[in-house]
C-alpha cells in the first residue's frame, strides 16, 4: 500500500503535468525550492499545511482536489 506522501506526490505531479508546468515553475509559483517540490512528488517529503495550501493555489485547485486520489 502506498503512503499518503507517495499518493499526494503523484497527485501533485499529475496536476502539474496536466497544466504543462515544469517543477521549477510550479515551485516558484508556490514559493518553495524546486528540489523540495521534487521530493514531494517522489513521496520523500511530508509537506506542511502551509506548503500544501501554497501548492494548491499555484495549481489553481482546491485542497479537496489535491487530496482526491484515484
Amino acid at each position: 500500500m502506498k503512503t499518503i506522501q507517495k499518493r499526494f506526490g503523484e497527485k501533485v505531479r499529475e496536476l502539474r503535468l496536466a497544466r504543462s508546468l515544469s517543477q521549477e515553475v510550479l515551485a516558484f509559483k508556490a514559493g518553495v525550492h524546486r528540489t523540495y517540490l521534487g521530493g514531494i512528488e517522489r513521496g520523500e517529503r511530508n509537506p506542511s499545511l502551509k506548503n500544501i495550501t501554497a501548492i494548491a493555489k499555484a495549481l489553481n485547485v482546491s485542497l479537496a482536489q489535491l487530496f482526491s486520489f484515484d
